[in-house]
């Protein structure tokens, strides 16, 4: 048997807490190592433990989800960080996903939603589905416009191919590899390679990144989402 996926789970109400701990803990592939009661406890607690993933409050006392986020990226702390939110354009989502975190949930989403999207996340893969993509983007776009600190200069495009550069577009707006391979005639193995490539020559960690990247430097705009 697989070692389970290691998690600590950040949140300032402990009913909340309980509730993640029994659900996940049913799991037979996840399990819960820690928890935090506010940000400056999960810095302490993901130190400590080093779990593959940690699920992230935002609003807590002491210090914030998005602080303690950009905190173990900068220290480079070996998890991955999913966001809890209440709700789905929850304004503190767009930093959260600017701070590092790599991706993120609905608080109230079913079980079986929040136990694939902790595998997702720890497969080194990020939470942004094709579903809700467009809207966070266009949001986050509308309400921040200023670049990230992380952004690499604009020349950065100039490294990629222009098959890569279509691939990047098609990312940013929300399209899966398996979407991709079909809008470009080649196969996911193919595709997989070229977002590959896209992260490693425009230094970025994921394919959150890589779509606010792309919306930022004006490789895609809000509401250009074709078909």
């Amino acid at each position: 048997m697989s070692t389970p996926i290691r998690l600590v789970v950040a949140d300032d109400q402990g009913m909340i807490r309980a509730g993640f701990r029994s659900l996940l803990d049913a799991e037979p592939d996840l399990e819960v190592v820690g928890e935090a009661a506010d940000g400056a406890e999960a810095l302490e607690v993901v130190r400590d433990l080093r779990p593959d993933v940690t699920l992230m409050d935002i609003r807590m006392p002491q210090l914030d989800g998005i602080s303690a986020t950009r905190q173990l990226v900068a220290e480079g702390v070996d998890t991955r960080v999913l966001v809890l939110t209440t709700f789905d354009l929850d304004e503190y989502v767009f930093e959260a996903l600017r701070a590092g975190a790599s991706g993120f949930m609905l608080k109230d989403a079913p079980a079986d939603e929040l136990a694939a999207a902790i595998r997702v996340v720890a497969a080194g893969d990020s939470l942004l589905a094709p579903s809700i993509t467009r809207r966070v983007i266009d949001a986050f776009v509308g309400r921040a416009p200023t670049r990230p600190a992380h952004a690499v200069p604009d020349d950065a495009l100039g490294r990629l191919t222009p098959r890569e550069l279509e691939v990047l577009g098609l990312m940013a707006r929300g399209r899966s590899n398996a979407e991709i391979s079909t809008a470009l005639f080649v196969s996911e193995a193919t595709t997989k390679t070229h977002v590959s490539n896209v992260l490693a020559k425009l230094g970025l960690k994921d394919r959150v990144q890589a779509v606010i990247y792309a919306y930022e430097h004006g490789v895609v705009s809000p509401g250009s989402d074709r078909t």
